[in-house]
């Protein structure tokens, strides 16, 4: 039996939902977060090699939509730590029966959820609480050259985030990434199927 519930994103089966069982007893509990047997079991074949850990100090904090291209496209593992947040994927794949949708799953500490993105999707989230600390495995490492972004606020994507954009908290270049329309071809479908 699996330390992992791993179940597809609901219209986004790429994209998979992780929660670890948790091991309780007086002294507190065990979770196996992460599994390569078990991911592998799920159909997600990844090697991680980069973990990243973030804070954002204020509610309604938004960072994204990210993705990077060529060989350093990143499949990400997203977990919060403190706090709450809104992550969402976005398939950009040229294509795909999902394109231009997108999936968004609140992460805490408290419903232990985790969020699987793979290569092809573009990922944000916007902070519910202050204080979140998001910490997040990748399978490359950060390569600005190959740092590329999607508009946050892309109408023809329309995600419901939980922030006006007015009260928005986002770093200039995230405000001023392009549309999906404007995107280039990054990730042809074909070359990366579900």
């Amino acid at each position: 039996m699996s330390s992992l519930d791993i179940a597809a994103a609901p219209g986004l089966p790429a994209v998979r939902i992780i929660v670890p069982r948790r091991h309780q007893d007086a002294r507190g509990f065990l979770s196996e977060v992460w599994r390569e047997d078990a991911m592998a079991q799920a159909g997600i074949h990844v090697r991680f090699v980069q973990e990243n850990h973030v804070l954002s100090r204020a509610a309604g904090t938004v960072r994204g939509l990210h993705f990077q291209t060529g060989a350093a496209a990143q499949a990400k593992l997203v977990r919060c730590l403190r706090g709450r947040l809104l992550d969402v994927a976005v398939d950009i794949r040229r294509g795909s029966p999902g394109f231009g949708r997108y999936s968004a799953t609140v992460l805490s500490a408290e419903n232990w959820t985790q969020l699987y993105v793979p290569v092809g999707f573009a990922h944000g989230y916007c902070t519910l609480e202050p204080e979140t600390e998001v910490l997040y495995k990748v399978t490359s490492y950060y390569d600005p050259a190959a740092e590329h972004g999607l508009a946050w606020d892309d109408p023809t994507i329309a995600v419901a985030w939980p922030v006006k954009a007015e009260a928005a908290i986002l770093a200039a270049k995230d405000r001023a990434n392009p549309r999906l329309a404007e995107l280039p071809d990054f990730f042809p479908f074909a070359d990366f199927p579900d």
